[in-house]
């Protein structure tokens, strides 16, 4: 094997400030495995550590960003049982996040925990599990975060089930694996988008409706309309903002709303009467533990899920791949380590 590896390393605060080292290949120390990554998915969250580091608690540079991949283990350390070598896994968004509630020990891959960004990556045996087999790599790098974090927002926590109405907010990569899902469980789904074409491509994908909100600002009124005044089930909350009283408006009596985004405002605001007399239910979703990703990994398998790419990228156009993240992709983007 080779002896040394590309890496992605931010020094300050900046995407001017991303450079490609080249360092030694580390080696797994007890309970760790080598990964040589294949794919690496970028999440919103990843745009604000390079930034700023908003996007999370205790980041600070140097570091290497990213939490979601998927590669192949070609080294484990002493006492490894989970994995052999030549098997395919992906990371877990929380390194230390087994299952139940979340522990204070528990650290966030791609800052302040390590970064996904490089040709081989060490991990902790329980920071991983299998890859789907009928997902290939770019496929399978993409549910850490963002199949995760829908997943747990409607199956883990919402209990959806077929006959209900999920109303998603955008078209990024949460939303359209939250869409993905409920269509998979039977429920209907209102698209909520400021464009046109946007809404074109999630009614293909097989959304029941779409909104223009920026045509129609008051979407709750139209969500409502299109529930024959019943109200919806669910909404994956990812604008933030004022945008929460919307939300709870657009809910029958004792929905739920998931509250995932603050791509608007960094706080959120409602009216209280909704929330009262509605009797609903607001959860934050942090993403989600090893068990669910485990559990969403076989649904995945089951279920033929095809997470919808908007672009691939090679190694070294990270700098590209971010402009396109803050463009505001259809779906993900991620990069290849083949290329």
């Amino acid at each position: 094997m080779q002896q040394q590896m590309r890496r992605w390393r931010l020094d300050r605060f900046g995407k001017q400030h991303l450079t490609m080292e080249t360092v030694d290949i580390p080696r797994p120390g007890r309970g760790e495995i080598l990964v040589r990554v294949a794919a690496v998915s970028l999440n919103y969250r990843d745009k604000m550590n390079i930034d700023s580091g908003s996007g999370g608690a205790l980041v600070t540079p140097p570091l290497t960003p990213a939490s979601d991949m998927a590669g192949e283990v070609v080294a484990v350390g002493e006492e490894v049982s989970r994995f052999a070598g030549g098997e395919r896994v992906i990371s877990t968004f929380w390194g230390g996040w087994i299952d139940g509630i979340w522990p204070e020990h528990a650290v966030a891959l791609g800052a302040p925990g390590p970064g996904m960004l490089a040709e081989y990556v060490v991990l902790h045996q329980d920071w991983a599990v299998a890859a789907p087999a009928a997902l290939d790599d770019v496929q399978a790098s993409t549910l850490p975060c963002a199949g995760l974090t829908a997943w747990a927002a409607l199956i883990e926590h919402g209990h959806l089930h077929a006959g209900q109405t999920v109303v998603v907010q955008g078209t990024g990569g949460v939303a359209l694996f939250g869409l993905q899902l409920a269509l998979a469980h039977g429920a209907r789904t209102i698209v909520i988008s400021g464009d046109d074409a946007k809404l074109e491509r999630a009614l293909a994908l097989g959304a029941t409706h779409g909104i223009h909100r920026l045509r129609q600002p008051e979407w709750h009124h139209v969500a409502r309309e299109l529930t024959q005044g019943r109200g919806v089930d669910h909404v994956l909350e990812i604008a933030g903002g004022d945008n929460l009283d919307r939300s709870l408006q657009a809910l029958r009596q004792g929905g739920r709303v998931s509250l995932i985004g603050l791509l608007g405002e960094a706080r959120v605001q409602a009216a209280s009467p909704p929330l009262l007399l509605g009797r609903h239910v607001v959860q934050g979703i942090g993403v989600g533990h090893r068990r669910a990703l485990e559990d969403l990994v076989r649904a995945a398998d089951q279920l033929a899920l095809a997470p919808v790419i908007d672009e691939q990228y090679g190694f070294a156009q990270l700098p590209q791949a971010l402009d396109h993240l803050e463009r505001g992709p259809f779906g993900k983007l991620v990069l290849r380590l083949d290329r």
